[in-house]
């Protein structure tokens, strides 16, 4: 097969007098009709095309195999801004903690890197890995001095957010360096990223053993209603509900649920309050702190019983998705904010 392949993408031709070469069948078969399919589709969708297919045999990839190539077939097109860890997120320590204050936010966080910065996280200068710590405690009194966390800080990569996630993923191979921290234009940080998570981005999360489990990003509930996490994709709103809930020509400004409300309403809303989207759904804040949204509940529009398919109902209703707001929010009924922000985790 790859024989065939190499002839066809270098445009050799064979001779007229030689006798025809018996026709490949199944999977190879249509690779390489993929392959000389035309200009048209990339080479990524045409792969992308065969490991969703079935051979003709009836051979099929697992679940498991067709997940992890079409994330890898995927992972070339991301930027470090789609894998990266929101600064609302970092957990990091000041240059002037104790040991004592280390351990504790190394013990809550359950991280073995953290950035280390100097006023603000803007300034960051370098990272503590928590081996380096329990390395010095090892260490007799009489050799370790006075705890210094600047005698055992590491350098951290910098990178811009949009930075190719797979040259990052060689950067830090090549510097084994696994910690990176996200920076703008401007010198601020926006964001961080470890080398776990540019895996995860292949093969799925990877849970160890101070992970606690997670709530899935949506749960129905009986009263038909859906509790999400503010985080979650719009995408992945769509395809559950089928409805395109932002044109197409919006859809750079926000990828999250957060992102789309924000959108909606010009500005962070506050717990209890209920926004309403041009296509009739409504979303409750059911937890909130000044700077963030973190749960919501969304009430879907009634469904009309002669309607089969939510999707086309949606699809002459989509233009009517939502615009960045200029000013003011939508209808919505105000409460209380949260007490204050949570620490994420990184």
């Amino acid at each position: 097969m790859s024989d065939l392949t190499r002839e066809h993408l270098a445009g050799v031709k064979l001779s007229a007098q030689a006798p025809p070469a018996p026709r490949p069948r199944g999977v190879f078969s249509k690779l390489l009709t993929l392959l000389r399919g035309g200009e048209e589709k990339s080479l990524r969708e045409r792969l992308r095309y065969l490991v969703r297919m079935r051979d003709d045999r009836g051979e099929r990839l697992t679940p498991i195999e067709r997940h992890m190539l079409m994330n890898t077939l995927s992972f070339g097109e991301k930027r470090v801004l789609d894998v990266m860890v929101p600064r609302a997120d970092i957990v990091a320590i000041e240059e002037n903690a104790g040991l004592d204050e280390i351990l504790r936010i190394c013990g809550e966080s359950a991280h073995s890197r953290m950035p280390v910065f100097r006023e603000t996280l803007d300034d960051p200068i370098g990272m503590l890995h928590i081996k380096d710590v329990l390395a010095w405690m090892a260490k007799d009194e009489s050799e370790r001095g006075a705890f210094s966390l600047l005698s055992l800080r590491r350098d951290a990569l910098f990178v811009p957010p949009s930075m190719r996630a797979l040259d990052l993923l060689l950067k830090m191979q090549s510097t084994r360096v696994h910690l990176a921290l996200v920076i703008d234009e401007y010198g601020g940080t926006d964001g961080l990223v470890t080398i776990e998570d540019l895996v995860e981005e292949i093969v799925g999360d990877i849970e160890d053993e101070h992970d606690e489990p997670e709530e899935p990003d949506f749960v129905w509930r009986d009263d038909g209603t859906l509790m999400a996490d503010a985080r979650a994709s719009i995408e992945d709103l769509e395809d559950m509900i089928g409805m395109k809930l932002v044109d197409e020509e919006f859809e750079d400004d926000a990828d999250t649920l957060a992102g789309l409300l924000f959108t909606l309403v010009g500005r962070v809303p506050q717990r209890g309050e209920l926004i309403s989207h041009p296509l009739g759904l409504e979303f409750e804040v059911r937890d909130a702190d000044p700077r963030r949204i973190k749960r919501l509940r969304i009430h879907l529009p009634a469904r009309n019983p002669n309607e089969d398919d939510p999707a086309s109902a949606s699809a002459s209703a989509s233009a009517s998705a939502p615009a960045p707001a200029d000013a003011g929010p939508e209808q919505g009924a105000g409460g209380a904010p949260a007490s204050g922000p949570d620490n994420g985790k990184t």
